[in-house]
């Protein structure tokens, strides 16, 4: 399975062989590949190694973008949000990084219940206007991440197409010269492979997810400076503002590359 490697330029290489088997006839593939430049690059030079606190208290040394600039940041209780533009491309759409950072360096997953389970966080409590700051640095990350996300679905109430025996989406594609009437196509597995990647000049993310498909018989803004040091783990988000669609979302944890 090479397909995936070329709709995500190489970033994503290729899905575990094991998930397919001899009752295996169908892998469904979606990709999505983002690369945004910062509206307003970092000045590399202005970069500096310092330490990020992960959740278990111990720390580690990394790369820290820093700027004089002002910067899109609200500020609330327990937590501050981070708007990062990026270039508008030819089509005009805005795409923004948001980075919601948690005033405690163990409160990323107090957090995380808030941010899911209030409907349109984003939306409320973004960033309007630019701030001065008078300490402002975020690390540079790597970060990749797998899911064999079938449980996951089922979990969220997705059971139907994950059933041999109650499933049939053979009506999705022409599987006349596949199997033989009276089989059932069903989907056994969903892989998730996302990779995002945050330097001076921007980000470059890309995701991909499969499906493989078997038979089977039968904000408050402030006006003096502000501090944003996103040194312990945080949210990040990016989506287009104009339409509010989100095309990542994730967490950093350690953003070593060892991490």
């Amino acid at each position: 399975m090479k397909q995936e490697k070329k709709l995500t330029l190489g970033w994503i290489m290729q899905f575990p062989s094991e998930s397919l088997d001899s009752s295996s006839v169908l892998v469904l593939c979606n990709a999505l590949y983002f690369k945004g430049a910062w509206e307003r690059k970092f000045d590399a030079s202005m970069t500096e190694h310092s330490k990020f606190y992960q959740l278990n208290g111990s720390s580690v040394r990394v790369p820290f973008m820093k700027s004089r600039e002002k910067q899109f940041i609200s500020c609330y209780n327990g937590f501050s949000v981070l708007k990062l533009p990026y270039e508008r491309g030819a089509d005009r759409r805005q795409f923004s990084m948001y980075i919601i950072l948690p005033d405690e360096r163990d409160g990323l997953w107090n957090l995380s219940e808030i941010l899911s389970s209030e409907p349109g966080f984003l939306d409320r409590y973004r960033p309007w206007e630019k701030v001065p700051v008078r300490e402002f640095k975020i690390p540079r990350f790597k970060i990749s991440f797998e899911l064999e996300a079938s449980e996951v679905s089922k979990g969220m109430g997705m059971v139907l197409p994950f059933s041999m025996e109650e499933a049939d989406l053979s009506e999705m594609v022409d599987c006349s010269k596949v199997f033989r009437e009276g089989y059932n196509l069903y989907v056994s597995k969903i892989f998730h492979k996302s990779v995002i990647e945050v330097t001076e000049e921007g980000t470059e993310a890309a995701a991909a997810t499969a499906a493989v498909m078997c038979v089977f018989a039968s904000a408050v803004s402030s006006s003096p400076p502000v501090n944003f040091v996103a040194d312990h783990p945080f949210i990040f988000v990016i989506a287009e503002d104009l339409t509010g669609v989100v095309l990542f979302t994730g967490h950093v944890l350690n953003p070593s590359p060892t991490g």
